[in-house]
């Protein structure tokens, strides 16, 4: 690890993630430095992460997931920057490939998507619009930088070209029912500041209709259907997300 020539940095942003700390710190545990910038947390996250002497941990009041972000990356020492979730997982092949693409003389692209395969507790989840799901993942510090124009689901922009790594990441983001509900609303709610600026007023459209299509787009369209219960929960729950952003957003228009 310590004699590659180009180097890697591996970087977290946790809040209350004691269920999976310990399993996602192994699973870096290939890089040169992990770094994980913590928003405080009150379940023991903090304490775990501390006992490990080869994690630097920083604490930070969390603003928003874009600010967060930016700030962890700018922590980081080496170019290469692995970022990911704590409740995502590599495979013994994508930690491979990705090894193999920072050792390049000259990698192909500045910034790689990972596609990922969503886990419903132990099983996968095949469909229910989740079979396209990607994220940026792997890139260099120096060629990109996040968009702050979005709070949730934040956008990496790219100076060059991107590519796509072969192997799937491992994303269990579904525990159970009321976490993942808390998850959806939460990301309802941020994303109601994305649309203060905009101007309109939630009506029965926004809070109805909007939610609905999301749920049968990804029911039908996107296949949720052949999940089964499974399609059924995490489709509902997605299009709660939507009606979340609305709501809060209307609370927000009454304060102003």
């Amino acid at each position: 690890m310590g004699n590659r020539k180009n180097k890697i940095t591996a970087l977290l942003i946790t809040y209350n993630e004691i269920f999976h700390i310990d399993a996602v710190l192994d699973n870096i545990s290939f890089a040169d430095e992990i770094i994980v910038i913590d928003s405080f947390s009150s379940d023991g996250t903090a304490e775990k992460i501390r006992e490990r002497t080869d994690v630097i941990l920083i604490q930070r009041p969390f603003k928003n997931f874009t600010d967060q972000k930016s700030f962890a990356l700018e922590q980081a020492s080496n170019d290469w920057v692995l970022f990911l979730d704590a409740d995502e997982r590599l495979t013994e092949s994508l930690r491979e490939e990705i090894l193999a693409t920072i050792a390049l003389e000259k990698a192909p692209a500045n910034a790689y998507f990972f596609l990922r395969t969503f886990m419903f507790k132990n099983e996968v989840l095949r469909f229910s619009g989740w079979q396209s799901d990607k994220n940026y993942r792997l890139f260099r510090k120096s060629k990109v930088y996040f968009s702050e124009e979005r709070i949730v689901h934040e956008t990496l922009v790219i100076n060059g070209k991107s590519g796509t790594m072969k192997n799937k990441l491992i994303h269990f983001s579904y525990k159970n029912y009321e976490d993942y509900k808390a998850k959806m609303v939460k990301y309802g709610q941020m994303k109601a500041y994305e649309e203060l600026d905009k101007d309109y007023s939630p009506n029965l459209y926004h809070y109805w209709f909007r939610p609905f299509y999301k749920f049968i787009n990804h029911y039908i369209f996107r296949l949720g259907i052949l999940d089964g219960k499974k399609g059924i929960i995490i489709c509902y729950l997605n299009a709660l997300g939507v009606h979340s952003r609305y709501k809060e957003l209307a609370r927000l228009r009454e304060e102003s």
